[in-house]
């Protein structure tokens, strides 16, 4: 291990200086690739999906972990898209001049050589990737074993891609000892390793916090609410709910608790559980909510739960207040949404819900790099250092003072 990381910590000052321009051929090239080995990244992937099925991973997991010609393809498109985005490192972030003289410019810089440890999603090997490579970083991915043969053909094409271009494997390249061992290893490794970013189950993210060495970024889990406030347009706020929960419900930014006002619900619950019901949702409800509609009971476990499944908790309040205290209660920080055509309502849900990203009158879904336009992301950090919410390349740099004198001693 120590072998392997110090060629990762000698490769991070290769690609480090690595022009604009250098990163931006390297990238398409990338992309290039990965469009022109879909046949074999995809019987790849076949192989993982054989194994998930004896392995009875669950609908969601299986429909992260699936890859096709076309999903290929857009992984391959985001690469691109990345390779487009503006220069991460050398912006100039601030720039003053002191009393004395001297001319002090705070310039972004890459962090240096970056460990991502994630679950299922193939697609996320490519992305972290490119943006670890456009931001000057060097990237070691662990992924799940769940597709372990899809990785390893998508690392394999990316290495070879490096190579070509002149630059070292060790640029990016998965973690050799994939085991809970070798990420014991990992985590531990600051001498080499300047950050960690666990995405994943409560158990992966729990375990790299309470035992890394070398500092974390968690992107934790996505237990998000919808609120539909008494001032809410009907209409729309079905379609933000129905938009939330079942567009796709296997994601962090799915809506898990819908939490909906008592003035309104006599009304609304009906209409809401009519929507849910043609998507096949299964809806569960506190004593209140099912006074009103049949549906089963949640209890106290089901509204800390991220199910990631077409599955539903409704909550009934009798004020905003109730709502966000709901939301502290349970909600994971990651995002939150109310649906009101009240000014001060909105206001107030704003700046008093405590979460990465917290939404007026739209679905939580939109929660991501590329609906942000930050083209793909490393994650959804729940952290509140150094990055929160979606991840992006100017995310994966840190920054140094340079500074200009003219002879000043002090």
């Amino acid at each position: 291990m120590e072998k392997y990381l110090k060629k990762a910590k000698e490769a991070a000052s290769a690609i480090a200086t690595l022009s604009p321009e250098k990163k931006k051929s390297v990238l398409k090239k990338m992309a290039n690739d990965l469009v022109a080995s879909s046949s074999y990244i995809v019987e790849q992937n076949r192989l993982d999906m054989e194994e998930g099925q004896r392995n009875n991973l669950s609908e969601a997991l299986m429909d992260r972990l699936y890859l096709d010609k076309s999903r290929v393809e857009t992984m391959a498109q985001a690469v691109r898209e990345i390779a487009d985005l503006k220069e991460p490192v050398g912006r100039v972030l601030e720039g003053w001049v002191t009393d004395n003289g001297l001319r002090i410019e705070k310039v972004s810089i890459p962090i240096g050589v970056i460990g991502i440890i994630y679950e299922s999603r193939p697609n996320v090997t490519s992305d972290a990737a490119a943006l670890c490579f456009k931001s000057g970083n060097v990237a070691i991915l662990k992924g799940g074993k769940e597709a372990q043969k899809s990785n390893e053909a998508i690392a394999g094409i990316i290495q070879n891609s490096l190579e070509s271009e002149g630059l070292p494997k060790a640029v990016i390249s998965l973690l050799p000892d994939a085991s809970r061992e070798g990420v014991a290893k990992l985590i531990k490794m600051d001498r080499y390793v300047d950050l960690v970013i666990p995405r994943g189950g409560e158990g992966l993210i729990r375990y790299v916090s309470e035992n890394a060495t070398v500092p974390v970024v968690k992107h934790d889990k996505g237990l998000c609410h919808t609120y539909i406030h008494k001032g809410a347009d009907f209409e729309e706020a079905i379609a933000i709910a129905i938009n939330a929960k079942c567009q796709r419900p296997g994601v962090c930014n799915a809506m898990e608790t819908l939490i909906v006002d008592e003035a309104i619900a006599g009304e609304l619950l009906p209409q809401l559980k009519a929507a849910f019901e043609s998507h096949d949702t299964e809806l569960l409800g506190d004593s209140m909510t099912r006074q009103i509609i049949d549906v089963k009971e949640a209890s106290e476990e089901d509204f800390a739960t991220e199910y990631l499944a077409n599955r539903l908790s409704i909550r009934l309040v009798s004020n905003i207040d109730e709502a966000i205290s709901h939301i502290r209660k349970y909600g994971s920080g990651h995002s939150e949404a109310i649906v009101t055509n009240d000014h001060k309502a909105a206001e107030k849900f704003l700046n008093e819900v405590d979460a990465a990203c917290v939404y007026v009158n739209a679905s939580t879904r939109f929660t991501d790099g590329g609906a942000f336009g930050f083209g793909a992301e490393v994650g959804i950090s729940t952290n509140k250092l150094h990055a929160r919410g979606p991840m992006g390349i100017n995310d994966l740099t840190t920054y140094k003072y340079k500074i200009f004198g003219e002879g000043q001693i002090r």
